[in-house]
C-alpha cells in the first residue's frame, strides 16, 4: 500500500474520508469509521456508544472485561471486597501517568469518584451511588466504602464510571474538559472537529506501549453504511464498525477484508416521553394503553427478516430471549393489529392517532422507522419521522424536546446497566423520566444482592410493572458486525462492541 507521511493526515481526512486514493494514509495510522459522532469527550457526562469506542484508546479504566464477560484488571491489579460486602479495596497500578503528566494513583482515583459522584453535569451519579466514600489507604491502594452491598460496581467501573481522567486538568478544565480530554489511555487526544474527525495519537509514556502499533488513530464519522463500506473497500479507512447486515454477503465476498462478528449485550427500541418537561404531557406520555397499542402493532420477526436479514434478535426487555435475565413469563409478542386498534379505541383514539417520533439521521435506524410506520399506520398510528444528527438526537431526547425517540443501549455486563439507570426515578439516563416506586425498590434491592436467583425474582417484578406501563417499547437485540482491511491482524470482536488496539497489527 503507498502511504503519505502522517504531516498530511489532518489535511487529507478533513472531507470524512471520501475521495481519497486508494491506499493514501501510511499503516501506522489508523483510521475508523463510526456511524455518528460522538458526544461530548467527558466520561461523566457522555452516553454515546461511538463516543466509549474513542475512550477505549483513549481512557484507561479501573478494570476492564474479556470477551468471556470476566472482569479483568486494569489501573486496579487486585481488588477485594469485604465480608459484608460494604466495602472494596483496591490495589493499583504503579509507574502510570496521565497524558499531561499528572501521577494516576489512589488520590487521583478518590477524585475521579467525588467529580463522577458530585459534578452537575455527571451522568455516573446513579453508577456509583452505592459509594458513600473513599480512603486513600496509600499511595497505590484505596478503598471504596459502600452504604450496601453492590453487585453491580464492578462492572460500573469497568466502564466510562471507571474511566480515569486527570484530575488536574479536570479541575481547571471543570464542565468543558470535553474539549480537550486527558486520560491515561494508550492514545492522548490531539484534535476534533466537529461531524468530522477526532484525531488520537499514540502515548509514547503508557505503561503498555509495546502493545500498541499505531503511531495515530483517526476516528470519522460517515452516517451512510454504503459510503462507510465503498471507503473501506477504496482503502480511505481501515476499519468500520457495525456493518449493516444488507452489506453483509458483499465484504465477505471481498478477498480484501476481513468481517468480525459479536452477539450485543444492548438492545434497540423506542423511548416515550412520559414526564420529561412539557412535551411529557401529551397523550402518549399520559396513557399506558397508546404505548401498548404501538408495540402491539409491532412485528418484532418480521423487522427482523426485512431490515436486518435475519442477523439481529427479536426482543422485548432489556436482556435478549437468551439471557439469564430475561423473564420468561412475557415471551416476545406476535403482532396484533385489532388488539391495538382496541387499545386505541379504549383511549378515546378510535379514529387513530399521530405520533412523532425522531430517529437517528443513519440508514439503519431509519430504514427501523420506515417499516414500523408502515406497520403501524394499519393500527391508526400515524408516525411521523424527524431525522437528527445523533449527538443532537441525544441532546433533545435529555432535555424533553421530544415525544418518542428510536435509541438503544448497546449493552452491559451487569443486568443493572441495562435498567437501572433508564427507568428508575432520577435515573442518569432516564430521560423518559419514568417513576415508579415499585420499580424503584426491586431495582435498588438487585444492586445489593449477590444471589443470581434472588436478583432475579427483583428484576422480574421491575418487569411486571414496566411490562405495563412500556416508557420503552423494545424492538430487537443486534448483532455486532466489523470489517476491516484484511492486513489488520490481531482484532478481537468483544459483545460490548468496543474496538480494542492492543495487539493489533499492519502486516503488509
Amino acid at each position: 500500500m503507498p502511504h503519505l507521511k502522517t504531516a498530511l493526515l489532518g489535511t487529507l481526512l478533513g472531507a470524512t474520508a471520501m475521495g481519497l486514493a486508494a491506499g493514501a494514509v501510511e499503516a501506522k495510522d489508523l483510521r475508523i469509521a463510526l456511524q455518528s459522532d460522538a458526544d461530548v469527550l467527558d466520561p461523566d457526562q457522555s452516553r454515546t456508544f461511538v463516543g466509549r469506542i474513542v475512550y477505549t484508546s483513549l481512557c484507561d479504566k479501573l478494570v476492564d472485561i474479556t470477551p468471556d464477560l470476566e472482569i479483568i484488571p486494569q489501573l486496579a491489579t487486585e481488588w477485594t471486597t469485604a465480608e459484608d460486602g460494604k466495602s472494596i479495596t483496591m490495589k493499583l497500578r504503579e509507574g502510570v501517568t496521565f497524558h499531561d503528566g499528572t501521577p494516576f494513583n489512589a488520590e487521583a482515583v478518590a477524585a475521579n469518584i467525588d467529580r463522577s459522584q458530585n459534578l452537575e453535569e455527571s451522568r455516573r451519579k446513579s453508577e456509583l451511588a452505592s459509594v458513600t466514600g473513599t480512603e486513600v489507604l496509600g499511595e497505590y491502594e484505596i478503598k471504596l466504602n459502600l452504604s450496601a452491598p453492590d453487585a453491580t460496581l464492578m462492572a460500573q467501573l469497568a466502564d466510562r464510571a471507571g474511566m480515569m481522567i486527570s484530575p488536574t486538568a479536570a479541575e481547571a478544565a471543570g464542565a468543558d474538559f470535553g474539549n480537550n480530554p486527558v486520560c491515561s489511555g494508550p492514545f492522548k487526544f490531539s484534535e476534533r472537529v466537529a461531524q468530522d474527525k477526532i484525531v488520537l495519537t499514540k502515548f509514547d509514556d503508557y505503561w503498555n506501549a509495546d502493545e500498541y502499533h499505531f503511531d495515530s488513530v483517526t476516528f470519522l464519522p460517515i452516517p451512510d453504511t454504503t459510503v462507510r463500506l465503498a471507503n473501506l473497500q477504496s482503502g480511505d479507512i481501515d476499519m468500520l464498525e457495525r456493518l449493516a447486515a444488507t452489506d453483509l454477503a458483499q465484504a465477505e465476498a471481498d478477498p480484501n477484508l476481513t468481517v468480525e462478528s459479536a452477539v450485543s449485550l444492548g438492545y434497540q427500541g423506542v423511548t416515550f416521553n412520559v414526564d420529561n418537561g412539557a412535551k411529557g404531557d401529551n397523550p402518549w406520555g399520559n396513557d399506558k394503553r397508546l404505548r401498548q397499542a404501538f408495540s402491539a402493532a409491532i412485528d418484532r420477526e418480521a423487522i427482523n427478516q426485512v431490515v436486518f436479514e435475519g442477523s439481529a434478535a427479536p426482543g422485548n426487555q432489556p436482556f435478549p430471549p437468551n439471557s439469564p435475565w430475561y423473564d420468561q413469563d412475557y415471551p416476545v409478542p406476535a403482532r396484533d393489529v385489532e388488539k391495538a386498534k382496541a387499545l386505541l379505541a379504549e383511549a378515546g383514539f378510535a379514529d387513530g392517532i399521530d405520533l412523532e417520533v425522531q430517529v437517528p439521521n443513519t440508514n439503519v435506524p431509519l430504514q427501523l422507522m420506515q417499516v414500523i410506520q408502515a406497520m403501524t399506520a394499519e393500527a391508526g398510528i400515524n408516525i411521523s419521522l424527524v431525522s437528527k444528527e445523533f449527538a443532537t438526537l441525544l441532546s433533545d431526547q435529555t432535555a424533553g424536546d421530544y415525544t418518542a425517540s428510536q435509541i438503544g443501549w448497546s449493552g452491559r455486563v451487569d443486568p443493572d446497566g441495562n435498567i437501572h439507570q433508564f427507568v428508575t426515578t432520577d435515573g442518569g439516563i432516564n430521560d423518559s423520566h419514568f417513576s415508579n416506586p415499585e420499580v424503584d425498590a426491586a431495582l435498588n434491592e438487585a444492586r445489593t444482592l449477590a444471589d443470581t436467583a434472588a436478583r432475579k425474582e427483583k428484576y422480574n417484578a421491575a418487569m411486571d410493572v414496566l411490562m405495563d406501563e412500556m416508557p420503552i417499547v423494545y424492538v430487537y437485540h443486534e448483532k455486532w458486525i466489523w470489517a476491516l482491511n484484511s492486513k489488520l491482524k490481531g482484532f478481537t470482536p468483544y459483545p460490548d462492541g468496543m474496538i480494542r488496539l492492543e495487539g493489533v497489527t499492519w502486516e503488509e
